[in-house]
């Protein structure tokens, strides 16, 4: 039987939001079979629990926010998809994620810090059957026109393949690959995509920071682009590292489903709210997917078996 995973003891990880900028410590928790992954907000009088979903999502300008209800007016958690990305990474199914204020930290940037703290307090397997979303027939959102098109797709596939295509018309950008194309069961997400960093442009900075955004931001937590060079002193992590930081993204956005996804995902030019919508519309056709889980792990997709090596 494929069975569901969880933390094997806590682990805590202290930084700063990217966009408030005000310290946050996280507490990551073992949860019992079918849990869920749930955020806890424990800095409020009461403790409120957000459990993901797609339908928690409520905001998702420059990053995944929830909210408990999914109430725009609720207690929230800000960027919550590097987080969620590394979750789905390593295969993990139930969490308690306790939070001391509205937002992750982002740390470096990338899901890299998360699968570290979440692999050195271990990962075992529970006695209850790992649960799947499986895709059944192709869905599809489209927005924009010409040069504004952007689109994203699910489709069925018998195992979990992310497929992105960035376009941002910048020459930095431009000279990095534009098409990057992922296999979860390869087990190697955390070589391939988790050291992936946030990008930002410094023309944008004073722009945001004037409506409270990216102000814990830095050449330390994301690769920063000028007028038309690279910024950061360190160069990027992979050639392609702006496109695979989006199948970071959209891994975590994708996994709000709370359960991970047998599907082949597309996209051009995606993003938060893109990823999301598209979550949703899949969800409300019932005909679209179903509830899987295997007895026989031979039955499942090459790699889904495995626990990923340690660091």
């Amino acid at each position: 039987m494929l069975r569901q995973r969880t933390l094997q003891s806590l682990t805590r990880a202290v930084g700063v939001g990217v966009h408030s900028g005000r310290k946050v410590e996280l507490t990551l928790r073992p949860a019992p079979p079918d849990h869920g992954i749930v955020f806890r907000r424990i800095d409020l009088p009461q403790p409120v629990d957000i459990p993901v979903s797609a339908e928690a999502v409520s905001d998702t300008r420059m990053a995944s926010t929830i909210s408990a209800g999914g109430d725009p007016g609720a207690p929230k958690v800000q960027t919550v998809e590097h987080l969620m990305s590394a979750c789905c990474g390593l295969g993990l199914d139930n969490l308690q994620i306790d939070i001391t204020a509205d937002e992750v930290p982002i740390l470096d940037g990338s899901a890299a810090s998360f699968v570290f703290l979440l692999q050195s307090a271990g990962i075992v397997l529970q006695d209850a059957p790992k649960r799947f979303i499986r895709v059944l027939k192709p869905v599809e959102l489209r927005e924009g026109e010409g040069a504004a098109l952007k689109w994203a797709r699910l489709e069925p596939h018998h195992g979990y393949r992310l497929t992105f295509e960035i376009e941002f018309n910048h020459p930095a950008v431009d000279a990095t690959g534009q098409r990057v194309v992922f296999e979860m069961g390869s087990g190697q997400y955390k070589r391939e995509i988790a050291r992936a960093r946030t990008i930002g442009f410094a023309k944008d900075v004073d722009v945001m920071r004037a409506r409270g955004l990216t102000l814990g931001g830095n050449m330390d937590n994301a690769i920063v682009f000028g007028d038309r060079e690279l910024l950061n002193a360190d160069g990027l992590r992979y050639d392609d590292e702006i496109a695979k930081h989006k199948i970071l993204d959209a891994i975590g956005d994708l996994y709000m489903a709370g359960k991970p996804m047998l599907a082949s995902y597309t996209s051009f030019k995606g993003g938060h709210a893109l990823n999301n919508r598209l979550l949703r519309k899949l969800m409300a056709d019932r005909s679209a997917w179903e509830i899987v889980s295997f007895d026989d792990e031979r039955d499942a997709p090459a790699g889904f078996a495995e626990l990923a090596p340690a660091w």
